[in-house]
């Protein structure tokens, strides 16, 4: 046995606690440093997917990539009729559209019986719904879930992307956000 065999036995021995210390050192860092709860979207600042989607409802129109190209931001809201946290943002998608806010719906994998029961239930502020059955559009603009909120620039760009549903307090900043897409 060499001098060298019982430093290399030390060394093996202190190894798993090192790393373990690592470990606890790293996990505290990520406790105590501020959480950013922007996701960042890859689909800022790029056009809306060309879509042309039949209308969900009989009392409103369907919708299409085309009509978000008026000149005019509006808004983009993915929902469903068995989506709760879409019943929770329906107040708050009232008040934008008494705000003068133009909003357009993606109905997502939905009947148009339900869909009818969600809107006379909770209110409808959509001037367009687009029924899109296989969430093609949905995954098109980077959407993951429901409910989901872009602001279109009146060139069809996205200019931003609300992950959830909408709370009184976000009204201000989405109405802030449509007022920068229009330079």
């Amino acid at each position: 046995m060499t001098a060298e065999t019982p430093r290399r036995a030390g060394l093996a021995m202190w190894l798993p606690l090192a790393l373990f210390g690592a470990f606890l050192a790293l996990v505290i860092w990520g406790l105590y440093r501020p959480a950013n709860t922007e996701v960042a979207s890859a689909f800022i600042g790029k056009p809306l997917p060309q879509f042309d989607l039949p209308a969900a409802t009989d009392d409103r129109p369907g919708l299409s990539s085309a009509q978000m190209q008026t000149g005019k931001p509006r808004l983009l809201n993915v929902f469903a009729s068995w989506c709760v946290p879409c019943a929770v943002e329906a107040p708050q998608l009232e008040a934008l559209r008494r705000h003068g806010v133009e909003i357009d719906g993606v109905a997502i994998r939905d009947r148009k019986a339900d869909l009818d029961r969600f809107l006379a239930t909770y209110g409808n502020p959509f001037a367009r719904i687009g029924r899109d059955d296989l969430s093609e559009v949905q995954v098109g603009i980077g959407s993951s879930g429901v409910p989901e909120t872009f602001v279109i620039d009146g060139k069809g760009v996205i200019r931003y992307q609300h992950i959830g549903e909408i709370r009184a307090e976000d009204v201000p900043m989405i109405l802030a956000k449509l007022k920068e897409a229009q330079s």
